[in-house]
């Protein structure tokens, strides 16, 4: 991986700064956070960092690490999609893995959701996706969305979460209960390796006559993990999954699940019955893991509204608001590294100082 040379890191970031800046207030405004929603990109992520932000991290996910492979695409979705990706053939990606929360140095198995990010391709060709453990989300607004993470945050005098504030949200938002049921089923694997990652929102595959055909997808793992980590290790998943890649290859198989007539691919709170048409489009096949500081995933926003021709997002206002949000953090993160890098002393300046 080429390393930018000192000097070209403040310049680089300014850019990313405005750049990512403008994105999160247009994405924002399309999700209706000018004018029509009370919640803005910045008031999520204010809270999901809280009073003590980790300074050049992201503010939700902000432990994890980087990936690279390829999908190997069987070609199965081309009357669906004219994306590239699904063409019978092999695109090269880089990704991240990584757990819930803001804390970048927090135990792996206390994590209450795992993470699969992904980079496909580059240019107008490049589609990004950032999928969860989860099947669904708790709730499908925006507005419902903050209010579940105030209400889950915990209390400021006692540092602990406030369960009559948390059963009071679930009781006014009944949309929750399946996201409930699944929590509540949920066992997490001994491995990233062997845990399911849904696209939780759903999108449109277009075909070469316009047809629109509305899917929801999940990296279904082709292994199973049970055996026991050592708990008090707060890097056991990594540490794993580092050495399951290092002796060979770890896949999953992308499958994609099809709507009917009947689904809302507008509502991420709702499972669609198992008896839809699914098809499994090919293998994501990890070749590589290292941490973040060695690997090229770190400045990649994985924005879900970032898809090739062939792929288009659904009316979903979550989806959007995740897309603001995602915007808003990067902004912030790029801003702190700006500012770090700029009050380093160039090789120059050093040189000069030991003289």
């Amino acid at each position: 991986m080429l390393k930018q040379k000192p000097s070209a890191l403040p310049l680089r970031y300014a850019v990313i700064i405005g750049a990512v800046g403008g994105l999160g207030a247009l994405l924002f405004a399309v999700a209706g956070g000018l004018g029509q929603s009370s919640v803005t990109a910045q008031d999520f992520v204010n809270l999901q960092e809280g009073n003590n932000p980790h300074l050049g991290f992201r503010r939700a996910h902000a432990k994890g690490f980087c990936i690279a492979g390829e999908f190997v695409s069987n070609g199965s979705l081309q009357p669906y999609s004219i994306a590239p990706q699904f063409a019978a053939t092999s695109t090269p990606f880089v990704g991240r893995i990584s757990i819930a929360g803001n804390n970048p140095t927090a135990p792996d198995l206390n994590a209450p959701v795992r993470s699969l990010a992904l980079s496909f391709g580059a240019g107008s060709s490049r589609w990004l996706t950032a999928m969860n453990t989860p099947p669904v989300m708790a709730v499908g607004t925006p507005e419902a969305f903050y209010q579940q993470i105030q209400a889950l945050s915990p209390d400021p005098e006692t540092g602990e979460r406030n369960p009559e504030r948390i059963q009071a949200f679930f009781a006014t938002h009944p949309e929750t209960q399946t996201f409930r049921n699944w929590q509540a089923g949920y066992t997490p694997t001994a491995s990233f390796a062997s845990e399911i990652y849904h696209s939780i929102n759903a999108f449109y595959l277009i075909n070469e006559n316009g047809d629109r055909q509305a899917v929801r997808w999940a990296a279904m793992p082709t292994i199973s993990s049970n055996e026991e980590l050592d708990s008090e290790n707060v890097n056991a998943l990594q540490n794993e999954f580092f050495a399951r890649v290092e002796a060979q290859p770890v896949a999953f198989d992308l499958t994609f699940t099809f709507a009917n007539d009947s689904d809302d691919e507008t509502n991420p709170t709702v499972l669609w019955p198992e008896d839809r048409q699914q098809v499994v489009a090919g293998q994501i096949v990890v070749h590589q893991a290292m941490p973040e500081n060695e690997g090229n995933c770190n400045e990649i926003n994985f924005d879900p509204l970032v898809l090739p021709k062939g792929m288009a997002a659904t009316a979903d206002p979550i989806l959007r608001a995740r897309s603001a949000a995602y915007a808003e953090s990067y902004r912030r993160r790029a801003r702190e590294h700006f500012l770090n890098s700029s009050l380093q002393p160039s090789p120059q300046k050093e040189s000069e100082n030991s003289q």
